[in-house]
């Protein structure tokens, strides 16, 4: 099992078989992914960053990604708890590292960002860990 943030999501929805890696692997994320990936779609087409195309294709891939819904009772107090360790104003990464302590799990994410700091409370995973797994 490994949870997967909305960095990896995005990118990997832009490219035919990018989810496709994520089969076998038990991929699961809270609830907060699809709202975020969805905006950040809708924004990249807004700016146009990509074409409407694209962003149709993406966003109908979202719909079939093979990525299972978690929300365990605790998340949203550990992502708080996280948040104010590590100094954050907003909770939203702090959901994604929060889901992946709770699971004991590995955390996939292609934001340098939040691995910088996430890496003190979980074990990372980079999307070409998924080949060796």
């Amino acid at each position: 099992m490994l949870v997967v943030d909305a960095s990896f999501v995005v990118s990997a929805l832009m490219t035919p078989d990018g989810l496709a890696r994520l089969k076998g692997h038990g991929a699961v994320a809270p609830p907060l992914l699809w709202s975020e990936t969805t905006s950040v779609l809708h924004e990249m087409r807004w700016r146009n960053a990509i074409s409407p195309a694209l962003a149709e294709t993406a966003f109908g891939r979202l719909r079939q990604v093979p990525i299972v819904l978690r929300k365990p009772a605790r998340l949203y107090r550990e992502a708080w708890t996280i948040a104010t360790q590590f100094g954050w104003a907003k909770t939203y990464d702090a959901e994604y590292v929060a889901l992946a302590r709770l699971l004991d799990c590995p955390l996939l994410t292609i934001d340098a960002k939040l691995a910088r700091t996430a890496v003190r409370e979980v074990r990372l995973l980079a999307p070409t860990d998924l080949d060796s797994q």
